[in-house]
């Protein structure tokens, strides 16, 4: 199987490895800890936004009509308010580069880059489920 980041057997990681994380400095109690999950997962929610992230993985870089070439059955509509959302929650960057034609690029920040190890964290928690 396929993980977002291309990080499995006979794969190079598309990520850089993290090293060391910095000290986790909340704890968290059964309520915070759901309440902040719940945050997270509203973060990601919408049919279309998971798919349109495993095409920004590893940071590629991706034009509005690439995006819309690359998933099928996505309207333009939906595409652009799925990467508006996304925009606005910090975890893609849209490049306007002004020009005519228009040109304008989609790529992960940073922060939004992060969440791939944890997305082939989840990957292969589920992949354990099916080779039980």
């Amino acid at each position: 199987m396929r993980r977002c980041c291309g990080h499995h057997p006979g794969m190079t990681r598309t990520y850089p490895k993290v090293s060391t994380l910095p000290p986790a400095r909340k704890t968290y109690t059964p309520l915070a800890a759901a309440i902040d999950l719940e945050a997270v997962f509203s973060l990601l929610e919408g049919r279309w936004k998971l798919l349109i992230l495993f095409h920004l993985f590893g940071g590629q870089v991706q034009r509005f009509s690439e995006l819309e070439k690359h998933i099928d059955g996505i309207s333009q509509k939906m595409l652009a308010q799925q990467l508006r959302q996304l925009e606005a929650d910090g975890i893609v960057e849209r490049t306007d580069h002004f020009e005519l034609p228009p040109r304008v690029d989609y790529r992960m920040t940073e922060w939004g880059q992060a969440l791939c190890p944890a997305l082939d964290g989840v990957l292969q928690w589920m992949e354990a489920r099916e080779g039980a």
